[in-house]
């Protein structure tokens, strides 16, 4: 790893062909220039979102908002605020976005305005915390569904589950190599389909509402202790995990500043809709006991109604989660990317790919580190990880928007967000973060420890810039060998004026 900017005489060749000393110029579309250009659409990017947030979440957090809040019209509180509370994040992010165009999101964010220890402690959560344990838990939740049917009175095999997630990382990873375009295809297709398992599950919801099946809607046993009701939101929030992720590859997505909140906005909108309907509908037909008892909610409800056709409900929520995989895939490469051009991760990651002009170094490496997470399989223990990294993490990003305000008020802001929203927002992302600690000190606790492990790789590896002759020669000549097994050059970037 090198400081942002710093070139040394070891460097490795950046370019394919010898430069002749002109100058870089912008890349755009029409450009033959090796790097990462536009190619998706306003509807591409509200798949990207939809598809990123409608996972695993929908068909396992409903087991944990109900475990914490006790009863289920208090679980359908707090999934209502879960969305709002998703909508008013996203709203200040189109702000950012728009304000800070860059690939990488709230990382970029963060280096404009705390600088680069501070966006490297967020890197460092995002990429090996946050991301690989999402996509782990969504590839688990994907192999459960895929082998249910083929164990209707227990729990699949522990070790065929792994296995078949790895198989499907695997095979999204290859996708994405391949070409951005089959990526977003495939995210489009699969969004259609788990919308479709949704919205047969809520139409079976509704022919049970109106057959007067409203027995479960009470607030009986509900708990009313606070630390609890925090963690309600940890399994609630986490289903909405994803409504940022198009921020992350903004490069990419065709006339940012007009789409890039209509895409927020429209997703955003429509999954809480969908979730809190769809949850409606579980409760139509599932005691909370059978809810709290079932590893496989979706499953349970289409026992109960579909008869033999109950194996179509599986197989739509594998398609659910296999889209959501891919989803996670598509955009946290480009964190890896982002974060590899200001120097703090390896430089590998910076490179393309030179015919399919894919990231590909930096989709490979997040492809094994979440499967490196798939040795844990207690998924709610992971939730719970990744909901305290996350929403700390992004509570910092929202705090970026009033300080730039004040700090950087001659940016151009094509959307400004009222602050009453961001200062909402952090009051919400401190409750979320701070009181589970009381609550759940040991999972917190190793989350903070995750965490600051970010201190010493920062200083060790990006902050001592001047490392001997022999390490920097050894830097450079893996770097090298990974090009040439991977077929990989730097990206031209604009020219800075």
């Amino acid at each position: 790893m090198s400081s942002p900017g710093e070139k040394t005489k070891y460097s490795p060749v950046k370019e394919a062909a010898a430069s002749d000393g002109a100058n870089e110029v912008p890349c755009t579309p029409q450009d033959d220039a090796i790097c990462l250009k536009a190619k998706m659409s306003l509807l591409n990017g509200i798949t990207v979102i939809v598809g990123s947030i409608i996972g695993s979440g929908i068909f396992v957090s409903p087991t944990g908002v109900l475990l914490y809040t006790g009863s289920v019209n208090a679980s359908l509180v707090v999934w209502v605020i879960s969305g709002v509370f998703s909508m008013v994040g996203a709203y200040c992010y189109a702000e950012l976005g728009c304000m800070i165009s860059k690939s990488g999101a709230d990382y970029a964010y963060i280096m404009e305005t705390f600088g680069p220890f501070m966006a490297f402690i967020r890197l460092w959560i995002e990429c090996m915390i946050v991301r690989p344990c999402s996509q782990a838990i969504v590839a688990l939740t994907f192999s459960v569904y895929v082998l249910k049917p083929f164990f209707p009175e227990c729990l699949p095999p522990d070790t065929s589950v792994r296995l078949l997630a790895v198989c499907c990382i695997m095979v999204l990873t290859f996708i994405n190599c391949w070409d951005v375009k089959w990526a977003t295809r495939v995210q489009d297709v699969f969004t259609y389909a788990k919308l479709l398992a949704l919205f047969i599950i809520i139409a079976a919801g509704a022919v049970q509402l109106c057959k007067g099946h409203v027995e479960y809607f009470t607030f009986d046993n509900t708990k009313t202790e606070v630390t609890q009701l925090a963690l309600s939101f940890y399994s609630g929030l986490f289903a909405y995990n994803g409504w940022n992720y198009l921020n992350f590859i903004i490069e990419e997505l065709k006339d940012p500043i007009r789409n890039l909140p209509r895409a927020i906005a429209i997703s955003c909108t429509l999954v809480t809709v969908v979730y809190f309907m769809t949850n409606v509908a579980f409760y139509t037909t599932l005691s909370p006991v059978e809810v709290l008892g079932s590893s496989a909610v979706a499953v349970s409800f289409a026992e109960h109604l579909f008869g033999f056709m109950a194996w179509t409900i599986p197989v739509f929520v594998a398609l659910s989660t296999f889209g959501a995989v891919n989803g996670i895939l598509l955009t946290s490469s480009r964190l890896f990317y982002a974060g590899a051009c200001e120097g703090q991760m390896p430089e590998i990651l910076t490179m393309i790919q030179i015919s399919r002009l894919t990231p590909t170094p930096a989709i490979l490496f997040m492809a094994l580190l979440s499967m490196l997470y798939l040795t844990v399989s207690d998924i709610f223990a992971l939730i719970n990880y990744v909901g305290f990294a996350t929403w700390l993490s992004i509570g910092v990003a929202v705090v970026c928007l009033p300080v730039l305000r004040y700090t950087r008020p001659d940016m151009t802001r094509p959307i400004k967000v009222n602050l009453f929203f961001p200062i909402i927002y952090i009051i919400a992302s401190i409750f979320v973060t701070v009181v589970p600690m009381i609550a759940s000190p040991v999972e917190t606790g190793y989350g903070c420890l995750m965490i600051a492990t970010s201190v010493p790789v920062y200083f060790i590896f990006i902050y001592w810039r001047r490392k001997p002759e022999t390490i920097q020669k050894a830097i450079v000549a893996v770097t090298r060998c990974l090009q040439k097994i991977m077929v990989v050059v730097g990206a031209e970037r604009p020219a800075k004026v």
